[in-house]
């Protein structure tokens, strides 16, 4: 089971020349194996990106991310996820967004798939791209 940046999940469903070729072969197993995954966050930032008409979609919000999140295993924000969050060292990206995903990550043990490159430089998730 792998856990998608939301960036991944958009290039997923958009431009999926996007991806790495390891990134792609990850999704590609993780979706005929254990699954692929996102936080629910990530439902929030989808909405967001939809709404201030960063992310073209058709339909009303709520469609747009029902259709985006469309197979995924949603992993729920839990009082450890919130807390590993708030405890990142001050050299992990600050958004709150990428600190709950990256949380999430570990608290569930799981690879993220992201191309943010300072999350990938982090010794406390294991990133996949």
């Amino acid at each position: 089971m792998i856990l998608l940046d939301t960036q991944v999940v958009l290039w997923s469903a958009l431009k999926p020349d996007r991806l790495s070729k390891p990134a792609e072969s990850a999704i590609r197993r993780a979706r005929k194996s254990d699954g692929v995954c996102i936080a629910s966050i990530t439902l929030w930032e989808l909405a967001h990106l939809v709404a201030r008409g960063r992310v073209r979609a058709a339909g009303s919000i709520e469609a747009s991310v029902r259709k985006f999140s469309e197979g995924y295993v949603i992993k729920e924000l839990t009082t450890e996820i919130a807390a590993l969050a708030a405890q990142f060292p001050e050299d992990y990206p600050g958004d709150p967004v990428d600190r709950v995903i990256g949380a999430t990550a570990r608290s569930e043990g799981l690879p993220l798939v992201t191309s943010d490159e300072r999350i990938q430089a982090s010794p406390f998730i294991t990133t996949i791209w």
